[in-house]
């Protein structure tokens, strides 16, 4: 052993003394950076997670903009408003599992199954969630607030008897869509997924108004800060953004127009037998849908089972606007109004009209250029002039009227005038998805297989309603150009849309309400075609006419049916249909335009009423019960009191409309036939 002396020690305690320092100096100095890297470097990193463990941002939900119906329409009441569609409040059911215990999960979860009614896989998954590790996993979505109350009754004085957090199971409130009327305009409201969007949270519609207003009804989650402990339950919190609600979409439909038109088209379609069938109705002149019925119906309510089941995913479209036909003889009155503009182009151009409506016209020979068979009627007719066409329905006639304006004013101008007048081959606008172009064939262009679209005969088969394709509403436009005295109009499902700021003022983002729209329509036809037009359409529905079935009685109506055989497998079948009848009511000043089409009618004949497929049986009936409920629910005075039917005590031959009328057109017809 060293022996050393007092000095040489003193200087090693001092050594191990400085050593001792500098060693906690260094340890300071790694605290001090650690400090720095943790509180300054990384300190949003750590603060985040200290406050996750007592801290939670929830979302605040927000209401999807609705569908309110059009209730101004009765003059001198008050608009009260009336949603097609609501939001109605659904709770989703949370947990937190890292703050349940694990000796507790069985039990939680089994009471959970035991007040949702849930077995079998779906309380198996429930339970898997509850072993997951994090802080939030979802367990049950859209309860009610029954189901939530039931839950919480057992759940706190629990939570409090195991001593876990009261939060450690809660409820995010959300918005579900409800349907007061039910399936009532289901096809044209559409609905929304129960499953939202995972980034966003938005819902996802299915189709119709739901799909083409989305960006509009959408609305913006607000959020809320909570503290998680036992002592915090969930609807305290910090405000930190309000949630912002979706716009109102103010529909031109009005519900009790509505309901009438479903009931009606559902009691033709079942009456004729048919595959189905719809009815539109509309004011003529602004173009606004009060009606859009269609039967089978869709509920929206219930939609995985319609689009779940491809025999039921027909149901979900417009067949008014996504399913073209060919109009057949509802295209008579266009092909009348067309001769009689080409008269008008002819006399500016100072040369000689190309007929006269009182004209005697032979229609007996229905052989026409580059047609290899005759153009036949349903019965022969010797000679017609415009308003016995009408009547009786002839094709040769109207095939006549093609003939001679092509030979006046020819083909370009014949095509352009059915696209530029009456809008087919275009698109309405109307404010839904799929709209059919329908198709108008062009002189010179070539179908897919080679053959040319516009041929010799061609334009005769324009003239009574074949080789186009329109769809409903195009046709259903057409007929309220004439009705409403020869001006445009655009059809519109929307009247206004306005979103609710927080502090209650409105923003109106869209109005169709403003005079200004109606005065810019333009005329298309003038007032001397239309009413002449407008006096043939008047026999129709009268004794002898195709459509006798129509008759609104008290009321005045013109309008004219259809039935056009079906393309199936590439020819026309003989049995299967589409029937239509379009009309609108009283003729002066009217109120409504109204389509009817029946898909499909049973193919028979009936003793003493006539072939079941045609459209003065299957579908004259739904216009007049529609439109005689219609005018009487807008108040509309009865502008025919006399015209009832035969053993009415309110029928007068001599004062009714249009029968004295009739009565000369049947002699004038049996004079020049026979």
């Amino acid at each position: 052993m060293v022996n050393r002396s007092p000095r040489a020690l003193q200087w090693i305690a001092r050594k191990r003394l400085i050593w001792v320092i500098f060693f906690v100096f260094a340890l300071f100095c790694c605290l001090i950076i650690q400090f720095f890297k943790i509180q300054i470097i990384e300190g949003d990193k750590w603060t985040r997670k200290a406050l996750a463990q007592h801290q939670r941002v929830i979302t605040e939900p927000f209401k999807r903009g609705l569908f309110y119906s059009n209730t101004s329409l009765k003059r001198g009441h008050p608009e009260t408003p009336q949603a097609f569609v609501t939001d109605i409040p659904k709770f989703h059911l949370f947990s937190d599992p890292s703050s349940i215990p694990l000796e507790a999960r069985r039990e939680v979860a089994d009471k959970i199954c035991s007040v949702l009614k849930i077995h079998g896989i779906e309380a198996q998954n429930l339970r898997q969630q509850l072993d997951r590790k994090t802080r939030s996993r979802r367990l049950a979505l859209w309860l009610d607030k029954e189901q939530c109350d039931v839950l919480n009754q057992w759940w706190f004085p629990y939570a409090r008897s195991k001593k876990i957090a009261r939060n450690a199971l809660f409820f995010v409130q959300d918005y579900k869509r409800s349907y007061p009327f039910g399936k009532l305009l289901g096809q044209v409201l559409h609905t929304v997924r129960e499953d939202k969007d995972v980034n966003t949270h938005q819902s996802i519609p299915t189709g119709g108004l739901e799909l083409v207003f989305d960006k509009i009804l959408q609305g913006k989650e607000g959020q809320k800060q909570i503290l998680r402990s036992p002592r915090h339950p969930l609807e305290a919190g910090k405000i930190l953004c309000h949630p912002e609600d979706g716009a109102d979409v103010y529909l031109t439909i009005n519900h009790y127009l509505q309901a009438i038109a479903e009931e009606e088209i559902c009691k033709a379609v079942k009456n004729a037998n048919a595959k189905g069938g719809w009815a539109v109705l509309m004011d003529p002149r602004s173009g606004e849908i009060w009606a859009l019925a269609q039967y089978p119906y869709f509920e929206p309510s219930n939609y995985r089972k319609f689009f779940n089941d491809p025999r039921l995913q027909e149901n979900t479209k417009v067949k008014a606007i996504t399913d073209p036909y060919e109009p057949g003889s509802t295209m008579k009155p266009l092909t009348m109004a067309l001769a009689l503009k080409a008269n008008a182009e002819l006399k500016k151009q100072g040369k000689k009209p190309i007929f006269s409506p009182l004209e005697k016209i032979p229609t007996a020979n229905g052989y026409f250029p580059g047609r290899s068979k005759p153009i036949h009627d349903t019965r022969s007719h010797g000679f017609l002039n415009m308003d016995l066409a009408m009547w009786k329905s002839s094709n040769i006639y109207m095939a006549r009227m093609a003939h001679r304006i092509i030979e006046a004013l020819g083909e370009k101008w014949y095509r352009n005038a059915l696209q530029e007048v009456f809008g087919f081959g275009v698109k309405t606008g109307i404010e839904l998805p799929s709209e059919s172009l329908g198709m108008v064939p062009t002189p010179g262009k070539l179908y897919p297989n080679g053959k040319m679209e516009w041929s010799v005969p061609t334009p005769y088969s324009i003239s009574f309603g074949h080789n186009i394709l329109v769809n409903s509403l195009q046709m259903l436009r057409s007929y309220a150009i004439i009705a409403n005295g020869g001006f445009d109009v655009r059809p519109t499902l929307v009247r206004k849309v306005i979103r609710e700021k927080r502090d209650g003022s409105l923003d109106v983002l869209l109005d169709n309400t403003v005079p200004e729209r109606v005065k810019n329509f333009r005329r298309l036809l003038e007032p001397e075609i239309v009413s002449e037009v407008i006096k043939a359409m008047k026999y129709v529905t009268k004794p002898g006419g195709t459509a006798s079935k129509a008759d609104i009685h008290g009321y005045t109506e013109a309008g004219k049916t259809a039935t056009t055989e079906k393309i199936v497998k590439g020819t026309y079948s003989k049995k299967d249909h589409i029937s239509t009848f379009i009309g609108f009511a009283p003729v002066k000043e009217p109120r409504f335009v109204l389509l009817i089409a029946v898909d499909e009618p049973e193919f028979k004949y009936t003793p003493g009423i006539g072939k079941n497929q045609h459209g003065g049986n299957c579908c004259a009936p739904a216009f007049r019960e529609i439109g005689l409920r219609t005018l009487q629910y807008l108040g509309v005075e009865p502008d025919d009191p006399y015209g009832y039917p035969v053993g009415d005590p309110r029928r007068d031959e001599n004062k009714a409309d249009w029968i004295k009328e009739t009565k000369a057109l049947k002699e004038l017809y049996q004079q020049w036939n026979g």
